[in-house]
């Protein structure tokens, strides 16, 4: 299945349901042990494109089943594959999102029907705009990074093509999955990096807020 192959069409995908955005651009790195997963994983790696799709979580648990998914995610294409004792380690780049038309029967791992969703075009008069963001983006991760663990370092590498780092922003804005689920379903470049601008500030907001004076 070539890159383009899903736009227009609906598809059946593996899916790996997770607790965290896989937004384009950006690298995911798994632990596999569940037995569904070890099967999907098995059946990929014997096709000439071992992609899957990846969607957040909106009630339950990574682990088991029985979860409530939302209906938009990113596809994933495996890039490396590794082992420890008791799991397998793939690593794998988001590619283009999609939306989720049916969900069908998890057996013998979570699949769904979907349509890929159109790339977003860059436009050169957003570099202002983008420029921006990333310095905010930055800053933000400055702060974030004295409170918070599992952060992105300030002065993590973009991509160069500016709509892959407009979307690497977004991916490395310290928000909550919730907020990144309503990044992952913007229409426009312009639209993306104002909601991360805004989300950001939001978010930089709590970290600059004075600490509270201990009762004396």
């Amino acid at each position: 299945m070539a890159r383009g192959d899903l736009l227009g069409a609906v598809v059946t995908l593996p899916m790996f349901p997770l607790g965290s955005v896989l937004f384009p651009h950006m690298p995911l790195r798994l632990r596999v042990f569940e037995e569904r997963y070890l099967v999907m994983l098995a059946n990929l790696l014997q096709t000439d494109q071992a992609r899957f799709g990846v969607v957040l979580i909106e009630r339950g648990h990574e682990v088991g089943g029985g979860d409530r998914r939302f209906r938009i995610g990113t596809l994933a294409e495996i890039t490396q594959l590794g082992a420890q004792e008791g799991f397998v380690g793939p690593v794998a780049h988001g590619g283009r999102r999609f939306a989720v038309d049916r969900w069908l029967e998890d057996a013998p791992h979570p699949r769904a029907e979907v349509s890929e969703l159109p790339d977003l075009e860059w436009d050169p008069e957003l570099a202002g705009l983008r420029s921006d963001t990333e310095r905010l983006v930055r800053r933000t991760l400055a702060l974030a990074s004295e409170f918070a663990e599992h952060i992105w370092p300030p002065d993590v590498e973009l991509a160069d093509e500016p709509a892959a780092a407009a979307w690497q922003l977004a991916a490395i804005a310290p928000l909550s999955p919730l907020d990144q689920i309503e990044l992952l379903r913007a229409t426009s470049v312009e639209q993306l990096l104002t909601r991360v601008a805004e989300l950001t500030t939001e978010s930089a907001a709590a970290y600059e807020s004075p600490w509270p004076e201990a009762d004396r």
